[in-house]
């Protein structure tokens, strides 16, 4: 056993490393080529499952402003990338070894050049001090010495997937601390690149109004817990740097003008649900789901669970025939059945099957129907427990049976909104710009995302300002 103890020991200090910003020997147990792999893999699945959003301008825009951070950063060699995803939450995160995505719904939030560096700065100094990379090590360390345990204790060895499982879910949350260090990253990017840092703490204030309003936490409030008052650290940053010659940048019109046309809210184009109906225009599809179901709308599938989360409906697309994609699904290894029964649904080619499967947490039983329309085949996947099963079944079934071909002229029309920009004429509130200029958001709202702290908010004459309209 004392052999044992010294070889985890020397194993241990063998996986220290500096981290690059604080010039730190800290544990490491994941090699920068796993990590950048690891990254790599991982912004596959967010693009397929989130969706790029299809502004190529838009795109160049952010992965220039990023690029310009990243090749003075500590870790100016690694594969960087910057995309924006199709997605109205307010959200910006960063993988592991380089990608970093912001959704338009951020990007909607921001009034200036230098509040968009800002939170790219604090993102990208997520990646530079190595914050994913570290806690994963404290995982994986964490673990070593969970398996340590088992060797010295056999009994605890049923235990072991859930403390690990646990353990993991623990420590791949950021930290107070690391989220401080993110945002003093983030300074430091910016204004080395003579940005105003004042646009930082604008931004926090928008965050924190967000954070209060009808609309919920937003979701970069959630994942980005505050180590604090981050307006009040961020002006404590201010007073204590001392910045060159030159005026600082702030690019606020420059800015707004990128975001002239961008989608906000929800785009109905990508389907949308109208109570527990989902259409989707584009496709021209609908389907029933099942009453009272959390549903979540993603680019590659379309998701319903049941109120008590132990049951599901996944309808995802493919190609081939019903037939020839039901035989591929059902030749899986683990699977039984009984066989498929090519039928109609509506008037559309399909091919319908029960199936059982065994998983590590129990078998599973359910129904999977593969359905023509247009040249696409949907695969609509419906299952539960083996003993939830005959409850579920009757819903599964109206579910399954309710896919058929769109017709409603008004849902095939529907249009998303739109950003547009105004240039007031004079002075006036945020309530009489809303007056003259309608946008089909509240007004509240409307204030937030032009940065103001309310309706009575004066704008200046000569301001650009953005108003949320039908397309």
């Amino acid at each position: 056993m004392r052999h044992v103890a010294r070889f985890f020991l020397i194993s241990v200090l063998a996986a220290c490393a500096v981290n690059p910003v604080t010039g730190n020997r800290e544990l490491s147990l994941v090699s920068e080529s796993q990590e950048i792999q690891m990254g790599q893999e991982a912004a596959q699945q967010v693009g397929a499952q989130m969706g790029v959003y299809p502004d190529a301008g838009l795109q160049r825009y952010l992965d220039g402003l990023g690029q310009s951070i990243a090749r003075q950063s500590e870790r100016p060699n690694l594969p960087w990338s910057f995309t924006v995803i199709d997605d109205p939450v307010v959200n910006a995160f960063a993988l592991p070894g380089g990608p970093i995505f912001f959704t338009r719904g951020i990007l909607a939030h921001m009034n200036s050049e230098a509040q968009l560096m800002s939170v790219l700065g604090h993102e990208i100094g997520h990646v530079t001090a190595k914050h994913s990379v570290s806690q994963m090590s404290k995982s994986q360390f964490a673990q070593i010495g969970l398996i340590g345990a088992m060797i010295i204790k056999p009994e605890l060895q049923q235990f072991g997937e859930l403390g690990s499982s646990a353990l993991g879910v623990l420590f791949m949350k950021f930290g107070r601390d690391d989220e401080t260090q993110a945002d003093e990253l983030g300074f430091k990017y910016m204004t080395n690149l003579n940005y105003d840092p004042s646009e930082m703490a604008e931004m926090f204030k928008t965050l924190e109004r967000l954070g209060g309003g009808s609309q919920g936490t937003p979701e970069w409030l959630s994942t980005h817990p505050d180590p604090g008052n981050r307006v009040a650290m961020t002006r404590d940053r201010i007073s204590a740097w001392t910045h060159g010659a030159g005026r600082l940048k702030v690019e606020r019109d420059s800015y707004l003008r990128r975001l002239d046309g961008v989608v906000f809210g929800e785009d109905p184009r990508a389907g949308y649900f109208k109570q527990n109906v989902f259409l989707h225009p584009t496709l021209k599809f609908r389907v029933d789901f099942p009453s009272g179901w959390r549903t979540a709308n993603q680019a590659s599938q379309v998701l319903g669970v049941s109120s008590a989360q132990d049951a599901m409906l996944a309808i995802s697309a493919g190609k081939g025939s019903a037939s020839q994609a039901m035989q591929q699904f059902l030749s899986q290894q683990g699977l039984q059945s009984n066989g498929a029964s090519n039928t109609r649904i509506n008037g559309l080619t399909a091919s319908s099957a029960q199936f059982a499967a065994q998983t590590q947490q129990g078998v599973l039983m359910g129904h999977v129907v593969f359905i023509e329309l247009d040249g696409s085949t949907y695969r609509m996947l419906a299952y539960t427990g083996q003993q939830q099963f005959n409850s579920y079944d009757q819903v599964f079934r109206r579910a399954l049976g309710s896919f058929q071909r769109l017709t409603d002229p008004a849902a095939l029309n529907v249009k998303p909104d739109l950003i547009r920009l105004v240039e007031t004429p004079s002075a006036m509130t945020i309530e009489q710009f809303n007056a003259r200029y309608p946008s089909t958001i509240p007004i509240d709202k409307l204030a937030l995302i032009n940065g103001f702290a309310g309706p009575s908010a004066t704008i200046p004459a000569r301001t650009l300002v953005k108003r949320v309209m039908a397309q």
